[in-house]
């Protein structure tokens, strides 16, 4: 067993994320695991650029209300107390809505390939606005 000691919360590069988004690593992994793990707290509005992972992503919703979507349109909502599973290479977003910050720990294998994480183009005010829509979300 070992305990891991709190790490600094930082705000996420730009060049990946739209909006205020703040990442606390919870877990990096060592010597036993490639297993990694985030708590990600995303501003209304606020969500990562499309991507994927190499070996898939679970995300665990722990506060607020957000959007997951994928590149073919389809879209969930994601409140505290739910997960979900996205597929390995699957090109996907997720954020808060435009009105709801959204907290999640997001977690990885990371296993494999040494970026398990591919970053691709934003999603458009466009994209964002349609995610609402397919999830049912109101969007001002």
């Amino acid at each position: 067993m070992h305990k891991n000691e709190p790490t600094a919360t930082r705000k996420t590069p730009a060049e990946n994320f739209t909006g205020d988004v703040y990442l606390t690593p919870v877990f990096g992994g060592d010597d036993t695991s490639d297993l990694t793990c985030g708590l990600v707290r995303f501003t209304p509005g606020a969500r990562t650029h499309w991507h994927t992972h190499a070996n898939g992503q679970l995300l665990v919703c722990t506060d607020g209300v957000g959007l997951v979507g994928t590149r073919d349109g389809d879209t969930v909502v994601l409140r505290a107390g739910e997960s979900v599973w996205i597929a390995p290479d699957e090109e996907h977003f997720h954020g808060g809505t435009a009105e709801t910050m959204m907290c999640h720990y997001a977690i990885l294998d990371g296993s494999g390939p040494k970026d398990a994480t591919t970053w691709l183009d934003p999603v458009t005010d466009e994209d964002y606005t349609a995610a609402h829509a397919s999830a049912g979300v109101s969007r001002p």
